[in-house]
């Protein structure tokens, strides 16, 4: 009988966050793999809606080691993202699986033992980089099972032609909510709604600033001082192309806080009733961490309570990509790399350890 592989480090999700951290334990002498539920490169934004783009130039849009190619638009395309993606992991030859989709992780002795959907896999430590795309949130609305018509969530949504001629109605206050609400009110009878006004950024704010603006906090807090705030232009919507065609429409106005939905449409404060063939949830979203649950805690939303990017209650295990809590702007391409190099960092330091203490 052929003895089963044991892993140095298995990294789950094979988006920008796992490549990042496999950027990293290239340099090592670490045996590793990622392991991807996905068909394809190019993670989570396989899935983003056709005119999605990101934030910021592609100079300050790049995952470690290298720079994303320039676009021609002023911030690069849902496409072009892909195929940088996907050229990156095969510029540094990255030991990606896939698909495997991974059911759940188990403590075997000292060791993990991760079950997927064709087989099963054993490493001495876990990265899990699955990110939130998983995990759409819609909240709890009196009447939801009401409703007779259509919902989807942001994550799901791909083009406004799809919506041609309906009433529509747009969940959500943040930057999907107002990119969705700039292309569906071309094509379709659009009303927006969301639980606080719009918070809208300068004109000349884009991914690059609030960067600097998440840094910034992030030294600030890491020496004990002040975050000073007013240093900044604070808010919340890019104003992306799109966003800023459509405030000259004069599209970019919330319609407040509905409170229950009814068969044909929604119920507003004032008692107006008012029908809608779809609704577009763009309510963000929780942390893909179920495969997790057997090895520790997680909350509502599915995050787990860690010290930098290590979890507190396994110490073997860390976490990538997921937002603040795994570090400043983990989230983003740019902001991603600090957290992996910090993470591989650790690993290699335990590694050593326990392997000079067996």
């Amino acid at each position: 009988m052929l003895e089963q592989k044991i892993y140095d480090v298995i990294i789950i999700g094979g988006g920008q966050s796992a490549l990042a951290c496999g950027y990293y334990l290239r340099r090592t002498d670490l045996d590793y793999v990622i392991l991807d539920n996905q068909d394809k490169c190019g993670g989570a934004w396989q899935h983003g809606w056709k005119s999605l783009t990101l934030f910021s130039p592609a100079e300050h849009s790049s995952l470690p080691g290298w720079l994303m190619p320039k676009s021609e638009n002023e911030f690069p395309t849902r496409e072009e993202v892909i195929d940088y993606v996907c050229q990156y992991e095969k510029r540094y030859k990255l030991p990606v699986e896939r698909p495997f989709q991974v059911k759940d992780v188990e403590k075997e002795a000292d060791n993990f033992k991760i079950l997927t959907d064709k087989s099963t896999f054993y490493s001495k430590t876990i990265v899990s980089a699955t990110g939130t795309w998983g995990k759409p949130f819609i909240p709890d609305i009196p009447g939801n099972d009401k409703f007779k018509g259509k919902q989807l969530h942001s994550a799901y949504y791909q083009k406004p032609e799809d919506f041609t001629d309906q009433k529509v109605l747009i969940v959500g206050e943040g930057n999907s909510g107002a990119q969705i609400l700039a292309e569906v009110s071309m094509v379709a009878e659009t009303v927006w709604t969301t639980r606080k006004a719009p918070e809208f950024l300068p004109d000349d704010v884009d991914g690059r600033v609030l960067f600097d603006q998440a840094s910034a906090k992030y030294y600030a807090e890491k020496k004990g001082e002040k975050f000073d705030a007013s240093k900044y232009n604070l808010g919340n919507i890019v104003m992306v192309p799109s966003v800023k065609k459509a405030r000259k429409r004069d599209v970019l106005h919330s319609k407040g806080q509905f409170k229950a939905f009814t068969e044909s449409g929604v119920l507003w404060g004032n008692g107006e009733e008012q029908s809608f063939d779809t609704v577009i949830w763009c309510t963000g979203f929780g942390f893909a961490t179920d495969h997790l649950n057997k090895i520790v805690s997680t909350d509502e939303r599915g995050k787990i309570k860690t010290i930098g990017t290590r979890s507190v209650e396994e110490e073997n295990l860390w976490l990538v990509g997921y937002g603040g809590w795994t570090g400043f702007a983990s989230a983003t391409l740019i902001g991603v790399g600090r957290s992996a190099r910090a993470t591989v960092k650790e690993i290699l330091e335990i590694t050593k350890k326990n392997d000079n203490s067996a």
